[in-house]
């Protein structure tokens, strides 16, 4: 699997720290992680609204299977990220949100709260956080006998928001041309987008954009 992690402008001095929790859980997996957001104070500047946007050209593109991303209170980051099609974010506050939005909602990224409540201890919390995310087989269901209607009301869900959305690219289109300027300069989401992105229109208008 990979795994885009991205930090935002306000919690960029924690990316340190949430990258080595999870190199550790993702190296114990055979996952590769792509550090894509800020990586400190001084790096590309990026907020929550920008996490957004990279996440959903690195899902909607194939370039990673799931993104980490996360703010102050992850709720910007959380509605950023949902506001895309092919984009299936939860929030995460502790291991059972982990554990559970894997099992039951099978999403393909996660929110998590990098100021609120991220004291003593928070990079074991962190760390266990993507034991129960990345470890073992997704979407089994919990309690397991409702295996059967959980995933089914998913693939619901994701269908409902494919059928209410726009087209990725039209959506695209329609942003802001500064914000995707903006949400691309990075050159760590660069080198991860355009070594891995598997469809060829995206990866065309993002280097239209750069």
């Amino acid at each position: 699997m990979k795994i885009a992690l991205m930090n935002e402008f306000s919690q960029a001095a924690k990316n340190p720290t949430v990258l080595e929790q999870l190199n550790t859980v993702a190296n114990a997996q055979n996952h590769q992680v792509f550090n894509v957001g800020m990586d400190g104070d001084n790096d590309h500047r990026l907020t929550y609204i920008h996490l957004g946007i990279i996440a959903s050209l690195l899902l909607n593109s194939k370039a990673v299977d799931f993104v980490v991303t996360g703010c102050g209170t992850g709720q910007g980051a959380l509605m950023a990220s949902n506001a895309f099609p092919g984009v299936t974010c939860g929030y995460c506050i502790d291991p059972s949100d982990a554990y559970l939005f894997a099992q039951i909602n099978n999403g393909n990224a996660l929110a998590l709260p990098y100021a609120k409540g991220f004291g003593w201890g928070a990079e074991l919390n962190i760390r266990y956080i993507f034991e129960k995310a990345f470890t073992g087989e997704k979407g089994q269901g919990y309690p397991a006998e409702r295996k059967e209607s959980q995933v089914t009301n998913a693939g619901i869900l994701n269908q409902l928001k494919a059928d209410v959305a726009k087209d990725y690219l039209s959506a695209l289109e329609a942003i802001d041309p500064e914000l995707i300027k903006q949400a691309i300069g990075g050159p760590r989401f660069q080198e991860c987008f355009f070594t891995h992105c598997q469809d060829d229109a995206i990866a065309a208008f993002v280097k239209a954009r750069i």
